[in-house]
C-alpha cells in the first residue's frame, strides 16, 4: 500500500471522522472505500460514454419499432 496526502476541506474530514467512529471503522478504510466507489464511478461512466459512441442508432430504432404498441400489464405501470 501506499500513504498519499491530499488538501481536504476541515468540514469533510469531521464529518469522514464522524463517519468512522460511528461505523467503528478507521478513516483510513472510510477513505479509502470512498476512493474506490469514486473511481469505480467514473471508470463505468467513462465505460458507458465510450460505449454509447459506438451505438447504431438507426439500428435501435429499428428493435424499438418491432415493440408491440400496447398498454402495460397490470402492476407495470409507472
Amino acid at each position: 500500500m501506499k500513504t498519499i496526502q491530499a488538501e481536504v476541506p476541515d468540514i469533510l474530514v469531521e464529518e469522514v471522522e464522524e463517519l468512522a467512529a460511528k461505523q467503528n471503522a478507521s478513516v483510513d478504510q472510510i477513505v479509502s472505500l470512498a476512493l474506490a466507489a469514486q473511481v469505480s464511478a467514473w471508470r463505468t461512466r467513462e465505460s458507458i460514454e465510450s460505449r454509447a459512441k459506438r451505438v447504431d442508432w438507426q439500428k435501435v430504432d429499428e428493435i424499438l419499432a418491432r415493440v408491440p404498441d400496447v398498454p402495460p400489464q397490470p402492476g407495470d405501470e409507472l
